[in-house]
Parts: C-alpha cells; sequence; structure tokens
C-alpha cells in the first residue's frame, strides 16, 4: 500500500463541472484531489477490505435483529418511545437497504479497524461510484498507471441493480433532500439517474414541501402520492419531526428503511464490542455512563451518538485533546479506543467501504492533516496493482 504522486490531468476541473461534480472544491480548497493516489495489491483489499466489510455488516444485522426485539436495546439507541414499533415493524417486514459506508482504519498491514458505520445517509457517493472510475480509466489512457490497473469499485452497477431489486416492477419513486445544499442535491441527482438506469421514474421533491394529505399520506408539493421515497434526511431527525407521528400509518416505502436508525448511530460500537470482544476488525468501546468505560480513561474518543462528519468529536490521549467543529451535537455519548488513522507525507487517511444491499462495493479514501476526518476532508482516488 502506497501514497503516489502524479501529473495532475489539465482537465479534471472542467469536466468535473461538466458533470456536475460542482464541490470538488470547497471554500476555496481542494475537495477532490487529483494529483495523489493510493496503490493496494489485490490481497489487502480482498482480505484486508471487503471480508472484514461483509463479515461486519452480517454482524450489524445480527444486531439489528436482537435489539427489535428489546425495549432495553431500543433505549440505549435513543430510539423515540413511541416509534419504536415502526422501527422494529420494518425489520420484520424485511423493508430493503439500499446502501451504506464502513469507515476503517487501515494501512495494509494489520485488519482494519471499524470507527463507524455510516449506514443511513451517507455522502461521497458520487465521487466514489464514478468520479473515481472515470479518473482510473484517464490514467490508463495518459499512461500514468499501467493498462491492466483496477479499482475495487462496483458501486455504480451495483446501485442500479439493486434499485431494480427493490423495485421490480419499475414505478415512481420520489427524491428528496435539501434543494439549497449543493452537496446533498447533486448526490440525490446522481441517485436519481441511477434510478432512471434501473428503469424508474425519479421526481425530486424538496424535503421541506412534503405534506399530509386529508388521509395521512405523505403527498409532495404537486399533491402527488409519495408511496416511495428515497431521503437524504437522517433518521434521528425524522424519528423527532413534526410528522413522525402519521409515519407508521402512511404506507410509504422509504429507502434508507426505519430499521437503519438502529445503526446509523454510534450506540452500535459499544454493543458490537460487547458481543464481539476482541474482534480483530473492532475497536473496544463503551457507552459513556457505563462502569467499565473507565477502562479507557487514560486515552479514549468521545463520540455523540448521532454526530456526522466529524462534529463535536474529542480524542483525548497524552498528547492533549483534538477537537472535531462544534455542530451542536450533544446528549449522550460513547468512548472507543484511541486507534489513530494510518499517516503517509504527513496526512491521516481513512478508507470508507461501501456496502449495497448486502454487498461489499467499493472503496473511497479520504485524507485530513488531523486524525479528525472532517467534511471538508479531501477526497483520493485509489486503484488495484499486482
Amino acid at each position: 500500500m502506497q501514497r503516489l504522486i502524479l501529473p495532475e490531468r489539465p482537465d479534471w476541473q472542467a469536466e468535473a463541472e461538466r458533470l456536475g461534480f460542482t464541490w470538488h472544491h470547497i471554500s476555496g480548497e481542494p475537495y477532490w484531489t487529483d494529483e495523489v493516489a493510493y496503490a493496494f495489491t489485490l490481497d489487502q483489499v480482498e482480505e484486508g477490505i471487503e471480508n472484514p466489510t461483509a463479515e461486519l455488516h452480517q454482524m450489524c444485522l445480527d444486531l439489528v435483529d436482537e435489539a427489535v426485539k428489546s425495549e432495553r436495546l431500543m433505549a440505549q439507541l435513543d430510539i423515540p418511545e413511541t416509534l419504536r414499533d415502526y422501527v422494529a415493524d420494518s425489520w420484520k417486514r424485511g423493508d430493503p437497504s439500499l446502501y451504506g459506508r464502513f469507515d476503517f482504519a487501515y494501512d495494509g498491514t494489520g485488519p482494519a479497524k471499524l470507527y463507524e458505520y455510516n449506514a443511513d445517509t451517507p455522502t461521497s457517493i458520487y465521487e466514489s461510484g464514478a468520479f473515481q472510475w472515470l479518473w482510473l480509466e484517464d490514467r490508463i489512457k495518459d499512461g500514468s498507471l499501467p493498462a491492466d490497473a483496477d479499482q475495487f469499485n462496483s458501486l455504480h452497477e451495483k446501485l442500479v441493480d439493486r434499485f431494480r431489486q427493490i423495485f421490480p416492477d419499475g414505478g415512481f419513486v420520489h427524491f428528496s433532500s435539501d434543494p439549497d445544499f449543493v452537496e446533498d442535491r447533486q448526490t440525490v441527482l446522481y441517485l436519481e439517474d441511477l434510478a432512471k438506469q434501473a428503469g424508474l421514474d425519479p421526481k425530486f421533491v424538496a424535503i421541506g414541501d412534503i405534506g399530509l394529505n386529508a388521509d395521512g399520506r405523505f403527498v409532495d408539493e404537486e399533491n402527488w402520492l409519495i408511496q416511495a421515497m428515497f431521503k437524504l434526511y437522517p433518521w434521528e431527525q425524522m424519528l423527532r419531526d413534526d410528522y413522525a407521528e402519521p409515519l407508521p400509518r402512511a404506507e410509504i416505502t422509504v429507502l434508507e428503511p426505519a430499521w437503519k436508525s438502529l445503526l446509523s448511530n454510534k450506540g452500535i460500537l459499544p454493543l458490537l464490542w460487547e458481543r464481539h470482544a476482541g474482534h480483530p476488525n473492532l475497536l473496544e468501546a463503551y457507552f459513556e455512563d457505563d462502569p467499565k468505560a473507565s477502562a479507557l480513561s487514560a486515552a479514549y474518543v468521545r463520540k455523540p451518538l448521532f454526530s456526522r462528519e466529524g462534529a463535536n468529536i474529542e480524542i483525548v490521549d497524552a498528547d492533549g485533546t483534538e477537537r472535531g467543529q462544534d455542530q451542536g451535537y450533544d446528549g449522550r455519548a460513547i468512548l472507543q479506543a484511541v486507534h489513530a488513522p494510518p499517516v503517509f507525507d504527513g496526512r491521516h487517511m481513512i478508507i470508507g467501504s461501501w456496502v449495497v444491499g448486502e454487498e461489499p462495493a467499493g472503496m473511497s479514501i479520504r485524507e485530513d492533516v488531523g486524525r479528525i476526518t472532517r467534511d471538508t476532508s479531501r477526497f483520493v482516488p485509489h486503484f488495484i496493482r499486482d
């Protein structure tokens, strides 16, 4: 596993703009990194990333199956009491999942260590599934990578197939997000395009324009009935919104399904450790108020249950305290053992490993000068060589 410097493609920014990848810079700073790439061997990808992803995903599904039968676990995961049956029923019905992303520390040698599971609304999907693959094709074409270079990346194709599996008869599907946040809107636009390729008829509705009709069914701004919807909007907010109460009776298929709310918070980390202590891909973790958390008193990472993109995370160790941006995430938290990301050329890197349905589907890499990955942390492409 190596971090390599390559010549920057002269036209990549124009190509990104043409394709709608308009957030390649954030606040004037590069987000997509074109002149750097990580090289992996096939064994590192298959044994180090792909196989652990499949195993950890199954462990997470087993945890969901246990949690939907347990008021105690539902409470530990902060599922509102009035909607616990709704969450449990979504699992018992077999409501389908579209995708998710594990975040790992991995240096190419020891086992990958799980930082968290972005099980509900992970972004960076366009740059992972599409723009990263175009980068590989361009690099092979210009000779900066060998002709047999490959990439752990079937994300685009698997998402199209997954839409077909979820909606085998095609049909009308709504897609929703904040229309004014560029990355979210463009991410959803990409998913709409994938849905079209799967034979679906997508329609966008702004999350704030969704309403209720007289029958208690959700409708869009044109009063079209919403029967199936992909939402780039987190369940921890949906379950607490004014429109949460009608959800159990609304007859709507939601992607991601409500049972993903059990996996999309940091509370799964101590629960996984409790059930699989010592697993090579897990880090020791406890709920902050658990007396056993004293085992991590000298060095720990404090994570609020619902924080995103590194916000309100604290790393406490012998070097002091490193804090993520304050985005107002408070409430209950977990403590996780400190395991610093590997450092290449002065940058900390983490690996995102994607799951579509129940299958590993690809990999993405983020870099930052600090140990906490933020929304502005740079995206770096990868390739496989042997």
